[in-house]
C-alpha cells in the first residue's frame, strides 16, 4: 500500500498527526505530511481512519499493484 497527502488540497486541520502519529505528522508549515520512511507502510485501521477524518480528503491510500 502506498501512503500519500495532497500537499495542493490538505489546510493543515491535523487530524490525520492526531489520529495517526506514528505515519502522519505535521510540517513546519503546519502541512499533513508523511512520516519518511511510512509512505509504502502496511496501512491498519488507524491511517484509514486518519484518511477518512481528513476534511479535505487529501490522504490518498492505494492499494499495491503486483505485476501480471
Amino acid at each position: 500500500m502506498h501512503i500519500t497527502i495532497d500537499t495542493n488540497v490538505c489546510i493543515g486541520a491535523g487530524q490525520c498527526a492526531l489520529v495517526s502519529p506514528d505515519v502522519f505528522t505535521q510540517d513546519d508549515d503546519g502541512f499533513g505530511t508523511v512520516v519518511p520512511g511510512r509512505e509504502n507502510t502496511e496501512p491498519g485501521p488507524l491511517v484509514r481512519e486518519a484518511a477518512r477524518a481528513c476534511p479535505v480528503q487529501a490522504i490518498t491510500v492505494t492499494e499495491a499493484t503486483t505485476p501480471a
